[in-house]
């Protein structure tokens, strides 16, 4: 695939990947949304309504 590279290690498994963001920028937003929301899942959540009296101060 034109844009991507894989770093391979002596035994010649696939350890990490190089993206060239001029090709494939898009892609890598998407990656970075998704590792982020994996990484936040476990954090308490806000109901609307909370959200709402915080920011309205009522």
């Amino acid at each position: 695939m034109q844009g991507v590279q894989f770093l391979i290690d002596d035994e010649g498994e696939r350890k990490a990947i190089l993206i060239d963001l001029s090709v494939h920028g898009e892609l890598w937003e998407d990656f970075y949304d998704l590792a982020l929301a994996e990484a936040r899942k476990d954090e308490p959540r806000e109901s609307l309504e909370e959200v709402r009296r915080k920011i309205l101060g009522s």
